[in-house]
């Protein structure tokens, strides 16, 4: 049933991607391939490139000319993970079009440029609009954001700390991960407080409609262990959330008066898991492109495009917030 379930999930449309990358050639590009997404053309900015891929992938066209995709009336969606610094131009190009834009963080550089694309979008009628901000759909966060939402939130605090990032700009380019996480979990933010601790390694303290967190967004550590972790404290106990791949919670104590009944009597304080990946079995649930929403983004861009429909987690309108902060972030510096 699930093997009849899997092929008959077939697409009536084609699409094409521009950008051949590192993380499209280990994220993207597989997804694509499970599900039978139809790439009509690939768009590289190298000729040398063209005839490799041509060679590498049949039945796909390799092209150096976004225009061709783009008078193609038959392509209805475009994938987009190039230079960050082309993206907005690119981007820009196919809402022109009226086509379906799936585009890689970050999609411009700045809030007046997603604005900018926000009015491209509704001008131009272009169906979908998504920003690939896969935590959004990692199925961690999902849960920990339905959990949170019944209970009453006290405190969190953020984590998110890698190595020296030289080749671009650290705060739109990585740092947009956590701070849009936080946005999308608690709401939109102001900044109560920042403190440049290091070359790219800030301490901030963000107020949200219902709770207060501190973020550590650090460059200073490194990329063998790499880091990211989130702890949010509610009225019930502690949820910890790390790198999208586990997800515990650990209840509270009780009170007698006022006295905590840990004080009165031992207890053992029992971590429940609530997610967490599984290396034992390879099947899809336990594969990084899963547990990191890689997969289930691009299944829902692809979905809606084929649907005709308009319901983005991750669509322009929807991280503007994220925008705002960015921008009041790098402001305070």
């Amino acid at each position: 049933m699930r093997t009849e379930h899997y092929l008959r999930q077939t697409c009536q449309y084609e699409y094409a991607f521009v950008g051949m990358g590192q993380h499209s050639l280990t994220n993207l590009y597989p997804v694509l391939h499970y599900l039978g997404v139809p790439l009509k053309y690939l768009c590289v900015t190298s000729e040398a490139k063209v005839r490799l891929i041509e060679r590498k992938y049949s039945g796909v066209k390799a092209t150096t000319s976004l225009d061709e995709i783009l008078k193609d009336e038959t392509v209805k969606g475009v994938f987009v993970s190039a230079s960050p610094s082309a993206h907005f131009t690119i981007a820009s190009q196919i809402l022109r079009n009226g086509k379906s834009l799936f585009i890689e963080k970050p999609p411009c550089q700045s809030l007046d440029e997603l604005n900018m694309l926000i009015e491209l979008q509704r001008l131009h009628g272009s169906p979908v609009a998504m920003v690939g901000l896969q935590k959004r759909y990692a199925p961690a966060a999902q849960l920990l954001k339905r959990r949170i939402s019944k209970e009453r939130l006290v405190s969190y605090d953020l984590h998110y700390l890698t190595g020296a990032y030289p080749e671009g700009d650290a705060i739109l380019d990585l740092y947009i991960h956590p701070l849009d996480l936080v946005c999308h979990l608690f709401g939109e933010p102001e900044i109560l407080a920042c403190r440049q601790v290091a070359e790219d390694s800030y301490i901030l303290m963000l107020q949200h409609p219902h709770v207060v967190g501190t973020l550590e967004l650090s460059t200073a550590y490194t990329w063998t262990a790499a880091d990211e972790i989130l702890k949010v404290c509610t009225n019930s106990g502690v949820y910890q959330l790390r790198q999208m791949e586990e997800l515990t919670f650990m209840p509270g104590s009780s009170t007698l008066l006022g006295v905590p009944m840990e004080k009165l009597r031992t207890r053992n304080n029992a971590v429940k898991y609530l997610y967490q990946r599984y290396n034992v079995m390879p099947i899809l649930a336990n594969n990084q492109v899963y547990t990191q929403g890689f997969y289930s983004e691009i299944e829902a861009f692809v979905s809606m495009v084929e649907k005709g429909k308009d319901d983005v987690v991750t669509g322009l309108k929807s991280i503007r917030g994220t925008y705002e902060l960015l921008q009041a972030f790098k402001e305070t510096l």
